[in-house]
């Protein structure tokens, strides 16, 4: 029985050329070097289970679900496929197909922590204090040494692995903050949900760069997770409705805002993706696009307004990583560097194959953990080469992806989101 697509999408599979210029940029045919586990063999496949030429084998959709939908073909794709789209599409197709039927109960348990909790900033605030608890009466290391977390089921190992050292709870974020100085701009600040709960310490910091910028900020509470943990898992109906519930809360601030500015690349692209998401709908789709046009990286928009450089030196050594959904589906590459070339001091050493995933991609290593690590591995190899003892990332996937790998494999290295180094170089200083 042949798989459904939206029609725009399925004739869009037709716009591929064969080309082959994505095959240079696709982290799995690197790897692999197999055309079935490149974009322009995906497409075959896709357009093939479309037409109903072929099945979805397991052979057939181990190569599908391989991918790490990183949109680095889309970014280098000359006649404009929209890969990310189709990919998606297909792929909930399929999982709706299986749905539930040959899942094991940890598996159900993941999707739950992943559909349920995560996007919710109280459930996951509340598993974070859980965590917060676990460490501070010293489980981590009790699994570890007693070697009971190698009998964990896998996926809870590894997730288990991935979390970070979590610091004290934080207090609520400020609904409204201004600057000491003259105001430059007005900006919504975009929260996250799990990003605030495993990263808060990172909200703040871009709360404080941005008052030592004269920026007057807004964070309404009643903003909700921007949707891309459903767009990505075949619930477009919850992510629309999550959609217009942040085209609202931000579309109330009064006096409006200049811009909407969220520092996690996953999250501002899907940010900006709401007119696409939300284009068939009569009452949102207008506004939408209006939302979309004020939606920006926390690094696009200082280097918009012109950051005001910060004093203080910073002698260190850094190499930066293009997180997939900033370089890729933002293409938004420079402005990260200008930022930290900002700071004086700092020593900044370009990363080999910076824009290559490094495996994170999302739930992506807990459902396809081989291919993960041998992405991760590929990362930190390139990042021993540069001699940084710190790397930067602008993504709450990336820091965690490269952050849990160097613990595990025993190297030393410093993971930071770009505007914590800048915070750090700001101090008390500007107009906080």
């Amino acid at each position: 029985m042949a798989l459904r697509l939206d029609q725009k999408l399925y004739e869009r599979l037709f716009d591929c050329v064969h080309c082959g210029f994505c095959l240079g940029v696709c982290p799995t045919y690197a790897q692999l070097g197999d055309e079935n586990d490149s974009p322009r063999g995906r497409l075959h496949l896709m357009r093939a289970l479309v037409e109903g030429r072929i099945e979805p084998t397991a052979s057939v959709m181990k190569h599908l679900t391989l991918c790490l939908d990183c949109r680095a073909c889309q970014a280098f794709c000359p006649s404009g496929v929209k890969y990310g789209s189709m990919i998606e599409q297909v792929r909930g197709e399929l999982a709706e197909r299986v749905a539930g039927a040959s899942k094991t109960v940890i598996e159900r348990l993941i999707d739950r922590l992943i559909n349920d909790v995560f996007p919710d900033r109280d459930r996951s605030d509340r598993l974070m204090l859980l965590a917060r608890l676990g460490q501070a009466a010293g489980m981590d290391e009790f699994l570890e040494q007693s070697g009971l977390r190698d009998v964990l089921p896998p996926q809870l190992a590894r997730l288990h692995a991935m979390l970070p050292k979590l610091g004290d709870r934080l207090e609520a974020i400020p609904v409204h903050l201004r600057p000491t100085c003259e105001i430059r701009a007005r900006v919504g600040f975009f929260i996250g949900c799990v990003s605030e709960s495993m990263f808060g310490p990172t909200n703040r910091a871009t709360l404080r760069v941005l008052l030592a910028n004269g920026v007057e900020v807004f964070a309404p509470p009643a903003q909700v997770c921007c949707g891309a943990i459903h767009h990505h898992n075949n619930k477009p109906d919850v992510a629309r409705q999550l959609a217009r519930l942040n085209i609202d809360v931000f579309g109330a601030i009064e006096g409006g805002v200049d811009a909407v500015v969220t520092n996690v690349a996953g999250c501002g692209a899907m940010l900006k993706e709401y007119g696409e998401l939300l284009a068939d709908d009569r009452e949102y789709a207008d506004r939408a696009k209006r939302f979309v046009e004020r939606v920006r990286d926390i690094s696009e928009f200082l280097v918009g307004l012109g950051i005001r450089p910060p004093t203080r030196a910073m002698k260190m050594k850094v190499t930066y990583h293009d997180a997939c959904h900033l370089a890729h589906a933002q293409g938004i590459t420079k402005q990260p560097r200008e930022l930290l070339r900002s700071i004086p001091g700092l020593e900044i050493v370009p990363l080999p194959e910076s824009d290559m995933c490094c495996g994170a991609a999302g739930t992506y290593n807990l459902t396809q953990p081989k291919m993960s690590d041998r992405l991760a591995e590929r990362k930190l190899s390139n990042i021993d080469k540069t001699g940084a003892g710190v790397v930067a990332a602008a993504n709450a996937g990336c820091l965690l992806q490269i952050s849990q790998h160097a613990r595990r494999t025993g190297r030393d290295l410093r993971v930071v989101h770009p505007i914590d180094l800048l915070a750090e170089a700001y101090g008390d200083d500007g107009c906080l």
